[in-house]
């Protein structure tokens, strides 16, 4: 049986009901989903909008890599949605998504999802430009990437 993979780069708001049946199977009892959203204040700053851009074609290359290692690393899950949105979004609004459905809670899929927002964060070819009531830039990750990534 195919187990449902979902990768997109979208400028829609992300539905997160949507995604989540889309990668439930009859054989799923746990579903762990994760969001990003635009956070208003971090520590004393204010944001109030942020601006992805990504390089779509290498990007969905990557997601798609994403998912092959959470499938290799994770064999007990079955469900995969990796969701990044680009362009403009306001304070609260979603800007990614990973959900995984396994079986149990206990079958990896908290780990598995954790492990698909670090490595989508460290490998997918996505940019992100801040704004704030004193202007606006573009925020610099600190990963180096290694060989095979």
């Amino acid at each position: 049986m195919s187990e449902p993979t979902i990768v997109r780069i979208t400028t829609d708001p992300i539905d997160l009901n949507a995604l989540q049946r889309a990668v439930t199977t009859p054989r799923d009892g746990a579903v762990v989903l994760f969001t990003g959203t635009v956070r208003g204040v971090t520590g004393a700053e204010r944001t109030e909008k942020l601006e992805y851009e990504a390089y779509t074609e290498m990007a969905m290359a990557k997601l798609r890599q994403v998912a092959d290692e959470m499938r290799a690393k994770f064999a007990l899950i079955h469900g995969i949605a990796l969701v990044q949105r680009v362009g403009e979004m306001a304070v609260g609004e979603p800007t990614v998504a990973v959900v995984v459905s396994a079986g149990h809670r206990g079958d990896g899929a908290f780990e598995a999802a954790r492990y698909g927002i670090d490595r989508l964060k460290q490998i997918v070819p996505v940019w992100k430009k801040e704004t704030r009531p004193d202007g606006s830039a573009w925020v610099e990750g600190d990963y180096v990437p290694s060989r095979g990534d």
